[in-house]
């Protein structure tokens, strides 16, 4: 099988766990390769995701590297399974890939949690709000582009209603629930949007008021997705120049912590509620 020229970040960070179990090994690429009597450019090649792995495969490496997490090893074995075209796929080269990798990352979550600032939970809004932050992109979208991102956000919005759809922590800032995009009607449709989704069993809707003053990490939206065991966690931002991901143990554990903690500064549930209604009764 030839080589991907252009690995997914999934098939990115299976080569990267892979690469993780060897090195705590205390194994070369050389030293692997003997063992398992393979080339050593299979092994490179597997690291860097551009060759894909068998369940069987997966274990076969993490016996040589003498790993005995089963839980982790099978989540990993899980992930080098995964070969189904998701709807995503066909808005690939619409859309700059790590967008993609984005979606598919949101797809095999067990929990998202994550704080937003300026702008609502993009898995939270309603098509006129969608259209009306995306209007806002520089430069600025033509019709046609425009229709095709408003389509893939929509889409986004069905995991939430899948057969193991993830759990979700929402940290919203006040800063984000008063910002008027679309003028008032469209933000009083976003903000009971925000109250129905917060019914919901599998969502949770926490307000960070201007009250609170500082707080640690908000100069930028993140989200912490949690994998089906703690290695597979990665933190995504979204910045300027497009989609950001972490996955490096300190950083996790740095940006779970940042979290935490602002989540306990946070409204509680019922006092979101009862905030994001005063908001919206001054629209």
């Amino acid at each position: 099988m030839p080589a991907r020229s252009a690995p997914t970040a999934r098939q990115r960070r299976l080569g990267t766990e892979m690469r993780r179990l060897r090195q705590a090994a205390g194994l070369s690429v050389a030293d692997a390769a003997l063992k398992l009597g393979w080339d050593r450019t299979r092994i490179s090649n597997i690291e860097a995701g551009r060759t894909g792995l068998s369940h069987d495969s997966v274990s076969s490496l993490a016996g040589v590297y003498q790993c005995a997490d089963r839980a982790y090893v099978d989540a990993l074995g899980m992930m080098a399974e995964e070969r189904g075209r998701g709807w995503w796929e066909e808005f690939r080269g619409k859309f700059d890939a790590a967008l993609l990798d984005l979606v598919e990352l949101e797809q095999r979550a067990v929990h998202l949690r994550g704080t937003q600032v300026t702008h609502l939970p993009g898995l939270l809004q309603t098509e006129s709000y969608a259209r009306a932050v995306l209007s806002t992109d520089i430069p600025a979208p033509d019709p046609t582009d425009l229709r095709r991102k408003v389509s893939f956000r929509m889409r986004r919005r069905d995991v939430l209603d899948k057969e193991d759809a993830p759990q979700c922590t929402l940290l919203i800032h006040e800063a984000a629930l008063r910002l008027g995009f679309g003028g008032p009607a469209v933000m009083r449709e976003q903000l009971t949007c925000i109250l129905e989704s917060s019914d919901r069993e599998n969502v949770t809707i926490r307000a960070l008021p201007f009250s609170l003053g500082g707080l640690p990490g908000i100069g930028a939206s993140i989200t912490y997705v949690s994998g089906a065991v703690s290695q597979l966690d990665t933190v995504h931002f979204d910045t300027p120049t497009g989609v950001q991901f972490l996955d490096a143990p300190t950083a996790t554990h740095k940006y779970r912590s940042m979290l935490d903690r602002i989540q306990e500064l946070s409204l509680p549930v019922e006092k979101t509620r009862d905030f994001v209604r005063e908001i919206r009764k001054q629209l």
